[in-house]
């Protein structure tokens, strides 16, 4: 199993995702303070078997670079230009409204949503050249602190 960990980084949050490479899942999808970040990232590399980090190379990249080098696994820099603003499409591909929501404009409903997660799927799926699915109904909004 081909394990992958995609950051979209920041300043003061990261998004980040776990997926799987063969299966196409994503297994976890998490917002978190980027302080919090390294501690989190030497965590899931014990329980998994990581098998490449995907950083955005936007704010933040390199320090983070530097943070993570103790993992000793690939760790490479990728494109996130628009990936904030591409993050509000791919909301709704993956949690779309139905209902009476659909009468209300889509935008009213991600005002307050932070998308750093959804952004870094976009990272690993644009790296990978492939759409990725939810395991299971994994909330891209947590937030760990």
């Amino acid at each position: 199993m081909l394990k992958l960990i995609s950051i979209d980084p920041g300043k003061y949050k990261c998004g980040l995702v776990l997926a799987e490479l063969n299966e196409k899942k994503v297994y976890e999808a998490i917002i978190l303070q980027s302080e919090l970040l390294e501690d989190y990232v030497r965590n899931l590399n014990n329980n998994e078997d990581i098998s490449k980090i995907i950083i955005g190379n936007g704010t933040t990249s390199k320090e983070i670079r530097k943070k993570l080098d103790f993992l000793k696994k690939e760790i490479i820099y990728f494109e996130e230009k628009n990936t904030t603003f591409r993050a509000k499409e791919r909301y709704f591909e993956l949690f779309p409204n139905s209902g009476l929501k659909l009468l209300i404009p889509r935008e009213f409903f991600i005002l307050n949503k932070n998308l750093d997660a959804i952004s870094a799927l976009i990272i690993l799926e644009d790296y990978c050249k492939m759409k990725f699915t939810l395991n299971q109904n994994i909330d891209f909004k947590t937030w760990r602190k």
